[in-house]
């Protein structure tokens, strides 16, 4: 087994695990304890995750990862040497202090990062971050990621380790041969013929979500679109939380609600127009940073939670 610490002094503005996996931007994370997204925090408790081998040099099976944060140390488990892939699914690299002091001199935005210091947008593999955006459509946030927990469950492969069980999140071709009755028996409803179409498309080699990172960032949200059941705003979060587009926006709900209450100048009708507006309020180049303090703050009500 390998393992390895990281000193949280040593990375820019720090590191809040909690926040960063329990934000609502990523679902492909659970909790030793099952409370993935109960609304409280777990002092100490190891976070997992499976990865595709192949990222870790080390073939191509699924690998655990296991991350917590103790004693002001991020520490890691593995069955490899997996600190490269925990500083890039966690964004560990990402200079938070100066994203922080290149924010907008903006009132709710000030008060979302000093609310939740140590939040960090996340890196998620492209095909989980898809699926998981479209089981997302008028979900709350732990519903959501019992959803996508049950699609690994079901389709994903076993990987033991450790004494334990894990399970990767599904391959595109093992969620194609999903039926849609079967996934609408496990509760995805309507997203059900979404999913398994988006599924046939990427194992069908007809797109990929990881193709829009190299285009121009509206070009890439265009893209995305082609995927049955993603609309501007899916693709905006997998541009976010799983591309590297930092300037992107989802126009959920919540930034709806801020926009309406806090920058109402910014509503320009559609949706394209809307989310370039609110992009240059929120401070272009890390106008997704923010947004994702916003979504969080105004989701907890404030709370550091």
């Amino acid at each position: 087994m390998a393992t390895g610490a990281i000193p949280i002094d040593d990375l820019s503005g720090g590191m809040d695990l909690y926040l960063t996996l329990e934000s609502g931007q990523s679902y492909l994370w659970r909790r030793e304890d099952g409370r993935t997204y109960a609304g409280e925090r777990a002092p100490g408790a190891w976070y997992t995750t499976v990865v595709d081998g192949s990222r870790l040099g080390d073939g191509a099976d699924p690998v655990p990862i296991r991350v917590r944060q103790r004693d002001g140390l991020l520490e890691w488990e593995s069955p490899v040497d997996a600190e490269p892939a925990v500083r890039r699914l966690l964004r560990l690299d990402d200079d938070l202090d100066a994203v922080v002091a290149d924010a907008p001199a903006d009132p709710l935005v000030r008060e979302a990062y000093d609310a939740h210091a140590g939040l960090r947008l996340v890196a998620d593999p492209p095909f989980g971050c898809l699926i998981s955006f479209i089981c997302s459509a008028q979900m709350r946030v732990r519903r959501i990621h019992g959803m996508v927990s049950t699609l690994a469950r079901e389709y994903g492969d076993t990987v033991a380790w450790n004494g334990e069980t894990y399970r990767a999140f599904p391959t595109p071709e093992r969620l194609a041969a999903a039926t849609e009755a079967e996934l609408r028996d496990l509760g995805l409803g309507y997203r059900a013929p979404y999913v398994v179409r988006t599924a046939e498309m990427v194992a069908d080699g007809e797109a990929h979500p990881a193709e829009a990172r190299e285009l121009p960032y509206e070009a890439a949200r265009e893209y995305l679109t082609r995927f049955v059941g993603v609309g501007e705003k899916v693709a905006d979060c997998v541009l976010l939380f799983s591309l590297g587009f930092d300037e992107a926006v989802p126009l959920d709900t919540w930034i709806r609600s801020a926009i309406a209450d806090h920058y109402p100048d910014c509503d320009r009708g559609s949706y394209a127009a809307t989310s370039r507006a609110i992009r240059e309020r929120f401070g272009g180049e890390y106008a997704g940073y923010a947004q994702t303090y916003v979504f969080h703050f105004l989701r907890t009500g404030g709370s550091e939670s």
